[in-house]
């Protein structure tokens, strides 16, 4: 089948943080799967003046592909709704989105969007309960994975280059941890945006996880307010599986269903605190023999049970009553120049964004400025314009476009 992903090349739609996690990940798996794979980089931001010759060039993309399922990781309102409805009528192709943080993201996105997919990939069991209490019946539990080309077997822990290591930006809880760790004497290599280390390509990154004793994975994503309070959401990060994947041991911060992947203290290392972080990495340290049979058992069970082939596989059986009827009636370009028309920004539109900008300028500076002006829209935009937010009308996208 064709497969025309829409998603970033670069890791957020930035050439300097590298290439993308799903650039790395999902498109030598579909292609390891037979498919042919067409990328349309959703994300750069320097690619097209605005949102609407963006999805312009999706459509024309759509259009020239007729691709049997188009597979979108979305950020936020980057393809409007409108645009998507248009996408499946030119082609007839099978829409899926692979959800990102649904354990925060749900509530303020992915309730609004999912009507517009065949398929809703999420890998929160709790956001798959509350789409069921929503009425979306086109959710579908998945979880992250690894693909089957950076599979590789252990080595010993006695020929690995370095004790400890982190791979992943260095933001929230992470600096935290680590410095923790450090104050305690453990020395942790770590190698991503911001830190030392810096980023690394990423055919690397199997190598720097394999090369370890042993492979650290934080599984926060960060504050975020829930019931009034800020708070740590736990999440089952990719790292979890690229890591056995790998040939790597890993300690995983605890988080909701990790136990239904891995079994705890055979297959992987799950710590709660500092102290029973520091705790286990020392055990595993001062055990070589241990640290082997856990990265062993991890990598088995990884690559009989955790490969991207086998998700997308099932993903794929699920909505393929979806294109079994291949073609669709090209993209009504009328339609969609009156979609355009309603995201031109007015003068009206210019003001609020100036009243916008101005505080957050003397709050936080020329450049953290408008990304805060922008989230302050938005958060105010999906609480009480819900659905609009991301259509062709919504104030988010209307207004800030290089900070979206």
């Amino acid at each position: 089948m064709k497969i025309l992903c829409a998603f970033g090349r670069h890791a957020y739609g930035r050439v300097e943080r590298g290439t993308s996690y799903e650039a790395a990940n999902f498109i030598p798996a579909l292609k390891n799967m037979g498919h042919e794979v067409v990328l349309f980089d959703s994300w750069d931001r320097d690619a097209h003046p605005n949102f609407i010759e963006l999805n312009r060039a999706f459509l024309l993309a759509v259009e020239q592909e007729q691709p049997d399922i188009i597979f979108c990781v979305l950020l936020g309102y980057e393809l409007w709704l409108e645009t998507l409805a248009l996408a499946k009528q030119a082609s007839g192709a099978c829409l899926i989105n692979w959800a990102t943080d649904d354990s925060w993201k749900y509530e303020e996105f992915s309730r609004w969007v999912a009507g517009a997919f065949d398929v809703y990939a999420t890998t929160y069991r709790s956001a798959l309960d509350k789409a069921q209490r929503d009425g979306h019946t086109n959710f579908v539990l998945t979880q992250w994975a690894a693909p089957a080309q950076v599979l590789h077997a252990p080595k010993p822990a006695s020929e690995c280059r370095y004790p400890v290591s982190f791979v992943g930006a260095a933001y929230g809880n992470r600096l935290r941890w680590v410095e923790q760790l450090r104050q305690r004497g453990i020395e942790v290599r770590c190698f991503g945006h911001g830190w030392d280390g810096g980023v690394v390509a990423a055919e690397e990154i199997p190598r720097i996880m394999r090369d370890s004793v042993v492979s650290l994975n934080f599984g926060d994503s960060g504050l975020r307010l829930q019931g009034g309070r800020l708070r740590y959401n736990r999440q089952i990060k990719a790292r979890v599986f690229e890591v056995p994947a790998a040939g790597g041991c890993l300690l995983t911060e605890a988080a909701e269903d990790l136990e239904t992947c891995y079994r705890p203290d055979q297959e992987i290392g799950i710590f709660h605190d500092i102290d029973d972080l520091v705790s286990k990495i020392q055990g595993l340290l001062g055990s070589p023999s241990q640290r082997d049979a856990m990265a062993q058992a991890g990598y088995e069970r990884t690559r009989c049970e955790h490969t991207y082939e086998q998700r997308f596989k099932e993903l794929f059986e699920r909505g393929s009553h979806s294109y079994t009827q291949k073609g669709g009636k090209g993209v009504d370009w009328r339609v969609f120049d009156q979609h355009a028309e309603a995201h031109r920004m007015r003068g009206g539109l210019h003001l609020l964004r100036q009243l916008l900008m101005w505080p957050c300028r003397l709050l936080w500076g020329a450049q953290r400025g408008p990304r805060a002006a922008r989230r302050l829209l938005y958060e105010l935009s999906w609480r009480l314009a819900g659905r609009h937010t991301y259509t062709a009308g919504g104030w988010p996208g209307r207004l800030f476009y290089h900070e979206s």
